[in-house]
């Protein structure tokens, strides 16, 4: 299995506003090189750059005005004289105006953004292409006939919408690389998002479509970020109806419960019949994560990835949460170990 991954994630590092604090965030560098690590340790296959995409490919998935609101967020926020990272200021919630983007950048961060935990500086923007690219890149080697691949993303994806932020996520890797996927001639696509928090973007993308199939498993946001999203009801609308599988589990689940929601899964994806599955490979579902509350083992990772691969289908693998520096390399490893080893 090739790992696509760039350097140039280390050019993001920010704070974020949680619990009341304004403090270094859980989404730090160190993440992606940990997992890095133990790609090569497990001699998991080749590890290349991922190329350079056209900024349409981001579009496909966004829209040009927050496509282009990232691009020029740091150089607003700079000439007002400011040279700590970009937090918004006030969100339009409610009965505040939503629709017209503000002209002054405090307004642009909270049009543009879920939270304050998606901070903007001077090589965001750098980072956050190169964690698309990798996820295209990627994209374009199964596309190309590879079994698998797994897109090394950081900053994660899996949290911005179509014309939002939130949660580390600015571009949404995954999303991108499935209309990649439609774009060179796929039918529909399935995407399974394991990260613990719910992929409240992938499914505001794709709500509305039915040809991409999105199933998330994640933490019950009646008490788990991002709260507003990721419940059962939410079913799609339009063409979308039943094409959006929300299965949100209890604060400590352990394996056997998890494994019956992933069945469930993986029976809706096979009913499905996609041409491809996309997974956003969350292993904040790891027991200790300091930001979630699950509890699985570093070795139902390995069956994780097992049942994936069960499905026969070609699969890209792409980077999302987990925050224990220590074990995420071992958990993500594990998984794509797993779906090798039973592909």
């Amino acid at each position: 299995m090739q790992t696509v991954f760039s350097d140039r994630h280390h050019l993001h590092r920010g704070t974020e506003l949680k619990d009341g604090t304004i403090s270094p965030s859980f989404e730090k560098p160190e993440r992606a090189d940990t997992v890095l690590a133990h790609v090569r340790s497990a001699g998991l296959g080749p590890v290349i750059e991922p190329q350079a995409y056209d900024r349409a490919c981001y579009v496909a998935a966004h829209s040009e005005r927050y496509v282009a609101f990232l691009e020029n967020a740091w150089n607003e926020w700079r000439a007002t004289g400011k040279t700590h990272d970009a937090l918004p200021l006030v969100w339009p919630v409610r009965d505040l105006a939503i629709e017209r983007e503000p002209d002054f950048i405090d307004g642009k961060l909270g049009f543009y953004a879920m939270d304050a935990g998606a901070p903007i500086m001077a090589g965001t923007w750098e980072a956050v292409r190169s964690s698309a690219d990798s996820a295209l890149t990627a994209m374009d080697l199964i596309l190309d006939g590879a079994r698998s691949a797994f897109a090394l993303c950081r900053p994660p994806g899996h949290h911005a919408a179509r014309e939002y932020m939130g949660g580390y996520c600015y571009l949404n890797n995954v999303a991108i690389a499935a209309e990649r996927c439609l774009a060179r001639g796929a039918r529909r696509v399935a995407i399974l998002d394991v990260d613990f928090h719910h992929g409240n973007g992938t499914q505001n993308i794709f709500y509305d479509r039915a040809d991409v199939l999105f199933a998330s498993i994640h933490g019950d946001p009646a008490v788990s970020y991002p709260y507003f999203s990721g419940f059962a009801r939410e079913a799609g609308t339009g063409a979308g109806i039943g094409c959006n599988l929300n299965l949100p589990l209890p604060r400590g689940t352990a394996w056997p419960q998890y494994e019956a929601a992933l069945a469930s899964a993986l029976t809706r994806i096979f009913d499905y019949q996609p041409d491809y599955l996309l997974i956003s490979l969350g292993v904040d579902t790891f027991e200790g994560d300091p930001i979630s509350h699950f509890k699985l083992t570093s070795d139902d990772y390995l069956r994780l990835g097992a049942a994936i691969a069960g499905t026969g289908l070609q699969t890209l693998f792409v980077m999302e949460g987990g925050y224990m520096v220590d074990e995420i390399g071992i958990n993500a490893v594990n998984t794509l170990l797993g779906f090798d080893q039973a592909a």
